[in-house]
């Protein structure tokens, strides 16, 4: 498949900047992939396509606040920092990314916070905006922690045109976030509410837990036409004995497993044996989803309205039919759904 596939016109207004005032009441598309029906509800009713001993999968990483704003030594220059993951704790080495890039270079020396609280040298370049960067601090591991997320913001994707806001520490965050980790949040799991999780447990849906910390390459443009060459940022994931034992039995009573968000499938489809059922796995995945693709393990998602040519959309195309998806695309942004991270949702079944 080739990615000018997925190109389609999305209107700029379409692109939410804020959540919805209530988790369940996004709106949502739901999609049944065998027929092409499209059926417009509110994010609560998702209850009603589930029942007893149905599994629903969620992704339990936590976002930590990596955007982090500094200065240069010397010309003071303002750089930006993302703090991409944490390479050695005793030594404080944290690969990161940083911009303006080209003015960044080994041994610099760059300023964070009032009174210059954290001070950080640059020992390696990485990728053309990648570094690794060893932060002097002489405390305590807790204090340096505190100190470094004190300094941080909820790194918002860019494509939200705006400053970042008290209520984004929250809202960008799932409320079953436990394992940090991940600089984006799993979008799909935001629109679950602690009202509507307690009556799907109520109606018998059993829910398991992975974890996927969500790196940026999620936002990566693809730059190659022929996908088949496009290779995926790896990303840490953790499938326990626990959600190995719910999705398998789940799988045996012919049960539905709902996927929640597109990190939990492809976290699934990792780790899945010859004869189709799911194993226990901690490590790392550059699993990258495109039509044509026999899904193994999940027989519904819910997902979000991703951007054009994003691998995001791609995965969604593979699980719902390419011609389906890309048709409910069209009748979602002629009835004002609202794409990205904080937009509406769509139940694929």
């Amino acid at each position: 498949m080739k990615l000018s596939k997925f190109k389609y016109k999305l209107p700029t207004e379409l692109i939410a900047l804020h959540p919805a005032y209530n988790r369940d009441e996004s709106r949502l598309l739901v999609l049944h992939k065998d027929t092409g029906k499209i059926e417009h509800k509110i994010f609560k009713d998702l209850i009603d396509y589930f029942d007893n001993e149905d599994v629903m999968v969620f992704n339990n990483t936590k976002v930590f606040p990596a955007r982090l704003y500094g200065n240069k030594e010397k010309t003071g220059a303002e750089i930006e920092v993302f703090l991409l993951r944490e390479l050695n704790r005793e030594q404080r080495l944290w690969d990161v990314l940083v911009d303006p890039a080209r003015k960044i270079r080994i041994g610099n020396k760059l300023y964070f916070g009032d009174d210059d609280l954290l001070v950080a040298e640059v020992i390696d370049n990485t990728t053309s905006r990648g570094r690794t960067l060893r932060f002097l601090y002489d405390g305590p591991y807790e204090d340096f922690k505190k100190a470094l997320y004190g300094l941080g913001e909820t790194p918002l994707p860019k494509f939200i045109d705006r400053a970042v806001e008290p209520e984004d520490a929250e809202r960008y965050q799932t409320i079953f976030a436990k394992h940090e980790g991940a600089v984006a949040a799993p979008t799909a799991g935001m629109h679950f509410s602690r009202e509507l999780m307690k009556r799907l447990e109520i109606k018998g849906v059993d829910f398991a837990e992975v974890t996927l910390h969500v790196g940026l390459g999620n936002f990566r443009t693809v730059d190659v036409e022929d996908l088949t060459k496009h290779k995926m940022d790896s990303e840490q994931i953790e499938i326990n004995d626990l959600a190995v034992k719910k999705v398998n039995s789940g799988k045996k009573k012919k049960k539905n497993i709902c996927a929640v968000g597109t990190t939990v499938v492809r976290t699934l489809e990792t780790s899945v044996s010859t004869q189709g059922t799911l194993k226990p796995f901690e490590g790392w995945t550059n699993k990258f989803i495109f039509p044509p693709y026999d899904f193994s393990v999940p027989d519904s998602m819910v997902t979000n309205f991703h951007l054009p040519l994003s691998t995001l959309l791609m995965m969604v195309c593979a699980f719902g039919g390419y011609d389906k998806v890309m048709a409910a695309y069209q009748e979602a942004i002629k009835e004002k759904y609202r794409f990205g991270t904080y937009g509406d949702a769509m139940l694929i079944i």
